[in-house]
Protein backbone atom coordinates (compact mmCIF):
# COMPACT_ATOMS: atom_id res chain seq x y z
CA UNK A 1 0.00 0.00 0.00
CA UNK A 2 1.19 2.88 -0.96
CA UNK A 3 1.34 6.71 -1.69
CA UNK A 4 3.54 9.08 -2.80
CA UNK A 5 3.56 13.07 -2.55
CA UNK A 6 5.88 15.38 -4.89
CA UNK A 7 6.29 19.06 -5.22
CA UNK A 8 8.05 21.10 -7.71
CA UNK A 9 7.98 24.19 -5.36
CA UNK A 10 11.30 25.18 -4.82
CA UNK A 11 12.94 24.27 -2.74
CA UNK A 12 11.31 21.11 -3.30
CA UNK A 13 13.13 19.72 -0.10
CA UNK A 14 10.37 22.13 1.87
CA UNK A 15 8.17 19.30 1.51
CA UNK A 16 9.86 17.85 4.33
CA UNK A 17 9.05 20.41 6.62
CA UNK A 18 5.79 20.50 6.09
CA UNK A 19 5.45 16.52 6.75
CA UNK A 20 7.81 16.93 9.62
CA UNK A 21 9.71 13.86 8.14
CA UNK A 22 13.47 14.76 7.13
CA UNK A 23 14.28 14.15 3.31
CA UNK A 24 18.11 12.43 4.54
CA UNK A 25 16.25 10.18 6.72
CA UNK A 26 14.24 6.49 6.36
CA UNK A 27 11.62 6.25 9.16
CA UNK A 28 9.45 3.80 10.72
CA UNK A 29 6.47 3.70 12.67
CA UNK A 30 4.64 0.99 14.38
CA UNK A 31 0.83 0.83 13.67
CA UNK A 32 -1.41 -1.43 15.37
CA UNK A 33 -1.91 -2.99 12.16
CA UNK A 34 1.61 -2.87 11.18
CA UNK A 35 3.84 -0.30 10.54
CA UNK A 36 4.77 2.31 8.33
CA UNK A 37 7.70 3.61 6.42
CA UNK A 38 8.25 7.10 5.17
CA UNK A 39 11.28 7.70 2.61
CA UNK A 40 12.08 9.82 -0.12
CA UNK A 41 12.75 8.59 -3.18
CA UNK A 42 13.78 11.97 -4.92
CA UNK A 43 14.57 14.95 -2.82
CA UNK A 44 16.64 17.71 -5.26
CA UNK A 45 15.34 21.67 -5.10
CA UNK A 46 13.94 21.13 -7.98
CA UNK A 47 11.44 18.19 -7.47
CA UNK A 48 11.11 16.52 -4.41
CA UNK A 49 9.17 12.73 -3.54
CA UNK A 50 7.71 11.59 0.22
CA UNK A 51 6.60 8.15 0.20
CA UNK A 52 4.49 6.30 2.43
CA UNK A 53 4.25 2.88 2.68
CA UNK A 54 2.36 0.29 4.96
CA UNK A 55 2.89 -2.70 5.43
CA UNK A 56 -0.16 -4.79 7.10
CA UNK A 57 0.02 -7.89 8.81
CA UNK A 58 -3.33 -9.73 7.98
CA UNK A 59 -2.48 -12.71 10.30
CA UNK A 60 -2.04 -10.30 13.24
CA UNK A 61 -5.27 -8.62 12.81
CA UNK A 62 -7.35 -12.15 12.75
CA UNK A 63 -5.22 -12.92 15.89
CA UNK A 64 -6.30 -9.64 17.45
CA UNK A 65 -9.45 -10.74 17.21
CA UNK A 66 -9.44 -13.75 18.42
CA UNK A 67 -8.88 -15.67 15.48
CA UNK A 68 -11.61 -16.99 12.55
CA UNK A 69 -11.81 -20.02 10.49
CA UNK A 70 -12.71 -18.63 7.31
CA UNK A 71 -10.10 -18.13 4.71
CA UNK A 72 -10.68 -15.08 3.36
CA UNK A 73 -9.92 -13.39 7.14
CA UNK A 74 -6.27 -14.50 5.49
CA UNK A 75 -6.63 -14.14 2.21
CA UNK A 76 -8.17 -10.81 0.90
CA UNK A 77 -6.79 -7.82 -0.62
CA UNK A 78 -6.07 -5.64 2.76
CA UNK A 79 -2.49 -5.86 3.18
CA UNK A 80 -2.11 -3.86 -0.76
CA UNK A 81 -5.53 -2.22 -1.42
CA UNK A 82 -5.27 1.77 -0.13
CA UNK A 83 -8.28 1.72 2.71
CA UNK A 84 -8.91 3.64 5.71
CA UNK A 85 -5.58 1.63 6.57
CA UNK A 86 -3.95 4.71 4.65
CA UNK A 87 -6.39 7.41 6.02
CA UNK A 88 -5.34 6.24 9.91
CA UNK A 89 -1.36 5.78 8.74
CA UNK A 90 -1.92 9.92 7.03
CA UNK A 91 -3.68 11.17 10.73
CA UNK A 92 -0.77 9.54 12.73
CA UNK A 93 2.57 9.77 10.67
CA UNK A 94 1.70 13.02 8.78
CA UNK A 95 -0.21 14.46 11.60
CA UNK A 96 1.40 18.11 11.53
CA UNK A 97 0.35 18.33 7.36
CA UNK A 98 -3.19 17.32 7.91
CA UNK A 99 -3.18 19.61 10.95
CA UNK A 100 -1.81 22.44 8.76
CA UNK A 101 1.44 23.50 10.98
CA UNK A 102 4.70 23.45 10.59
CA UNK A 103 6.85 25.00 12.86
CA UNK A 104 9.63 25.48 11.24
CA UNK A 105 8.08 26.91 8.08
CA UNK A 106 4.84 28.25 9.08
CA UNK A 107 4.48 30.31 5.74
CA UNK A 108 4.46 27.16 4.22
CA UNK A 109 1.45 25.69 5.64
CA UNK A 110 -0.77 28.07 4.55
CA UNK A 111 0.44 28.58 1.04
CA UNK A 112 -0.93 26.64 -2.24
CA UNK A 113 2.43 24.61 -3.37
CA UNK A 114 1.86 22.57 -6.63
CA UNK A 115 1.25 18.94 -5.74
CA UNK A 116 0.98 15.24 -7.26
CA UNK A 117 -0.02 12.92 -5.10
CA UNK A 118 -0.08 9.30 -6.58
CA UNK A 119 -1.89 5.67 -4.88
CA UNK A 120 -1.47 1.92 -5.78
CA UNK A 121 -3.93 -0.42 -5.78
CA UNK A 122 -6.76 2.22 -5.23
CA UNK A 123 -10.24 0.29 -4.77
CA UNK A 124 -12.67 2.74 -7.07
CA UNK A 125 -16.40 0.68 -6.21
CA UNK A 126 -18.05 2.93 -9.36
CA UNK A 127 -15.17 3.37 -11.27
CA UNK A 128 -13.38 6.05 -13.00
CA UNK A 129 -16.45 8.41 -12.96
CA UNK A 130 -16.69 8.28 -9.30
CA UNK A 131 -13.10 9.01 -8.81
CA UNK A 132 -13.54 11.70 -11.51
CA UNK A 133 -16.64 12.64 -9.81
CA UNK A 134 -15.11 13.04 -6.15
CA UNK A 135 -11.89 14.92 -7.34
CA UNK A 136 -12.77 16.33 -9.99
CA UNK A 137 -14.96 19.27 -7.85
CA UNK A 138 -12.25 19.76 -5.88
CA UNK A 139 -9.72 21.06 -8.76
CA UNK A 140 -7.96 18.13 -9.36
CA UNK A 141 -6.30 16.70 -12.74
CA UNK A 142 -6.78 12.98 -12.27
CA UNK A 143 -5.24 10.05 -14.10
CA UNK A 144 -5.87 6.85 -13.37
CA UNK A 145 -4.25 3.34 -15.02
CA UNK A 146 -6.98 0.81 -14.74
CA UNK A 147 -6.01 -2.99 -14.22
CA UNK A 148 -7.60 -6.48 -15.18
CA UNK A 149 -8.37 -8.89 -12.93
CA UNK A 150 -6.00 -10.99 -14.74
CA UNK A 151 -4.03 -10.18 -18.25
CA UNK A 152 -3.81 -13.85 -18.83
CA UNK A 153 -7.45 -14.09 -19.00
CA UNK A 154 -8.98 -10.77 -20.08
CA UNK A 155 -12.61 -12.26 -20.52
CA UNK A 156 -12.89 -12.34 -16.51
CA UNK A 157 -13.13 -8.33 -17.06
CA UNK A 158 -11.68 -5.63 -15.27
CA UNK A 159 -10.62 -5.43 -11.52
CA UNK A 160 -11.94 -2.59 -8.90
CA UNK A 161 -8.02 -0.78 -8.82
CA UNK A 162 -6.39 2.03 -10.44
CA UNK A 163 -3.44 3.56 -10.07
CA UNK A 164 -4.38 7.11 -9.55
CA UNK A 165 -2.21 10.04 -10.02
CA UNK A 166 -3.72 13.46 -8.57
CA UNK A 167 -2.48 17.09 -9.69
CA UNK A 168 -3.40 20.00 -8.22
CA UNK A 169 -1.98 23.56 -6.59
CA UNK A 170 -2.97 23.83 -3.21
CA UNK A 171 -2.34 23.57 0.24
CA UNK A 172 -1.22 20.36 1.63
CA UNK A 173 -3.74 20.23 4.30
CA UNK A 174 -6.25 20.31 1.77
CA UNK A 175 -4.85 17.24 -0.32
CA UNK A 176 -4.44 15.09 2.97
CA UNK A 177 -7.62 16.12 4.35
CA UNK A 178 -9.16 15.06 0.57
CA UNK A 179 -7.27 11.81 0.62
CA UNK A 180 -8.07 10.82 4.85
CA UNK A 181 -11.96 11.05 3.93
CA UNK A 182 -11.70 10.09 0.29
CA UNK A 183 -9.76 7.11 0.63
CA UNK A 184 -12.59 5.40 2.26
CA UNK A 185 -14.79 6.34 0.28
CA UNK A 186 -14.01 5.00 -2.93
CA UNK A 187 -12.93 1.54 -1.27
CA UNK A 188 -16.68 1.84 0.80
CA UNK A 189 -15.05 -0.08 3.67
CA UNK A 190 -13.65 0.71 7.38
CA UNK A 191 -11.32 -1.45 9.05
CA UNK A 192 -12.80 -0.46 12.48
CA UNK A 193 -16.04 -0.05 14.06
CA UNK A 194 -17.91 3.34 12.89
CA UNK A 195 -19.31 5.37 15.99
CA UNK A 196 -20.37 9.02 17.17
CA UNK A 197 -16.53 10.18 16.78
CA UNK A 198 -16.55 9.97 12.99
CA UNK A 199 -19.26 12.58 12.85
CA UNK A 200 -16.74 15.00 14.07
CA UNK A 201 -14.12 13.78 12.00
CA UNK A 202 -15.96 13.82 8.64
CA UNK A 203 -16.93 17.48 9.66
CA UNK A 204 -13.54 18.37 10.75
CA UNK A 205 -11.37 17.01 7.89
CA UNK A 206 -14.20 18.03 5.63
CA UNK A 207 -14.80 21.93 6.21
CA UNK A 208 -14.32 23.82 3.70
CA UNK A 209 -14.89 21.98 0.97
CA UNK A 210 -17.17 18.78 1.93
CA UNK A 211 -20.43 21.33 2.20
CA UNK A 212 -20.59 22.50 -1.64
CA UNK A 213 -19.69 19.47 -2.79
CA UNK A 214 -21.77 17.86 -5.11
CA UNK A 215 -21.36 14.35 -3.97
CA UNK A 216 -21.81 15.06 -0.49
CA UNK A 217 -24.78 12.78 0.43
CA UNK A 218 -22.65 9.63 -1.67
CA UNK A 219 -19.46 11.16 0.73
CA UNK A 220 -21.47 10.99 3.90
CA UNK A 221 -22.98 8.07 3.40
CA UNK A 222 -20.44 6.24 2.73
CA UNK A 223 -17.79 7.47 5.06
CA UNK A 224 -19.93 6.89 7.96
CA UNK A 225 -20.96 3.40 6.71
CA UNK A 226 -24.36 4.30 5.88
CA UNK A 227 -25.28 4.38 9.25
CA UNK A 228 -28.27 6.63 8.75
CA UNK A 229 -28.19 8.54 12.08
CA UNK A 230 -24.90 9.69 11.78
CA UNK A 231 -25.31 10.45 8.45
CA UNK A 232 -28.54 12.76 9.39
CA UNK A 233 -26.46 14.00 12.28
CA UNK A 234 -23.18 14.81 9.63
CA UNK A 235 -25.77 16.31 7.30
CA UNK A 236 -27.66 18.09 9.07
CA UNK A 237 -24.40 19.81 10.92
CA UNK A 238 -22.90 20.60 7.12
CA UNK A 239 -26.36 22.42 6.19
CA UNK A 240 -26.76 24.47 8.76
CA UNK A 241 -22.83 25.52 9.01
CA UNK A 242 -23.26 24.01 13.19
CA UNK A 243 -19.51 23.48 13.43
CA UNK A 244 -19.54 24.90 17.13
CA UNK A 245 -19.60 21.04 18.36
CA UNK A 246 -16.46 20.21 15.84
CA UNK A 247 -14.28 22.85 17.65
CA UNK A 248 -15.10 21.77 21.03
CA UNK A 249 -14.02 18.14 20.09
CA UNK A 250 -11.08 18.65 18.39
CA UNK A 251 -8.40 18.45 20.79
CA UNK A 252 -10.05 15.27 22.08
CA UNK A 253 -10.28 13.57 18.21
CA UNK A 254 -6.96 14.45 17.88
CA UNK A 255 -5.86 12.34 20.40
CA UNK A 256 -8.22 9.68 19.02
CA UNK A 257 -6.80 10.01 15.79
CA UNK A 258 -3.31 9.56 17.03
CA UNK A 259 -4.41 6.17 18.99
CA UNK A 260 -5.14 2.99 16.93
CA UNK A 261 -8.15 2.35 15.56
CA UNK A 262 -9.51 -0.82 14.97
Amino acid sequence: MLLTITTTYQPATDLGYLLAKHPARVQAFNLAFGQAHVFYPEATDERCTAALLLDVDPVGLVRREGGGVSLEQYVNDRPYAASSFMSVAIAQVYRSGLSGTCKERPELAVMPIPLEAKITALPCRGGEKLLRELFEPLGYTVTAEHYALDAAFPAWGESAYFTVTLTVTTRLQDLLSHLYVLIPVLDDKKHYFVSDDEVSKLLRHGEGWLKDHPALELITSRYLRRQRGLMREALAQLVEAETPQVEETAIRNDAEEAAVEE
